[in-house]
């Protein structure tokens, strides 16, 4: 599968809420009105992956069930702030499309951005249980620096996570 990372359109709006609809829990996904928040802070951007030949959402507004819209499979959200911290707002990558690399391509851009931005560290919440996003950030280089009580609107505790965005990254320790 290739992919492309491109800035966000704003006609890519509604894939994107389909996008992060499909994947947290409606308590955890955000509102559109959260998101359109989100992607309108001054400091804010959004990066979209776009893969050639991938279904994206069926049934999409506008769209009958089976047609699939512009291959978007994931995007990353992210804002450099003026305290030298970038902040990772949400990553999506469509379930179906996991495990191929999207997320990390689309991670590494963002951070990637926000080192251009000047930002010294990247942080990010994610849920106490998100096994998988845990697992994610940790072979990212993420460490947990926090927990943060009833951060989600279900009261689950969310993880502050953080990456020194100036370190060169350490070599992978291999077996021998």
């Amino acid at each position: 599968m290739k992919i492309t990372l491109r800035d966000f359109r704003p006609e890519d709006f509604e894939a994107l809420w389909h996008i992060d609809q499909q994947c947290f829990a409606p308590e955890i996904s955000y509102s559109r009105t959260e998101l359109a928040a989100y992607l309108r802070r001054r400091r804010a951007f959004a990066l979209v992956a776009d893969a050639e030949g991938s279904p994206v959402v069926t049934g999409a507004e506008g769209l009958r069930p089976g047609e699939f819209p512009p291959s978007i499979v994931g995007f990353i959200v992210a804002e450099a702030d003026r305290s030298s911290t970038g902040h990772i707002i949400t990553i999506d990558v469509l379930p179906t499309v996991r495990r191929a690399g999207v997320g990390s391509q689309l991670l590494r851009a963002a951070e990637d951005r926000l080192r251009a931005a000047d930002s010294h560290c990247a942080v990010l919440e994610t849920a106490v249980d998100n096994r998988a996003a845990l697992s994610f950030y940790k072979a990212h280089a993420y460490s947990v620096v926090k927990t943060v009580p009833r951060y989600y609107s279900n009261g689950v505790d969310a993880l502050v996570l953080k990456k020194d965005l100036l370190s060169p990254p350490e070599p992978a320790k291999l077996p021998q």
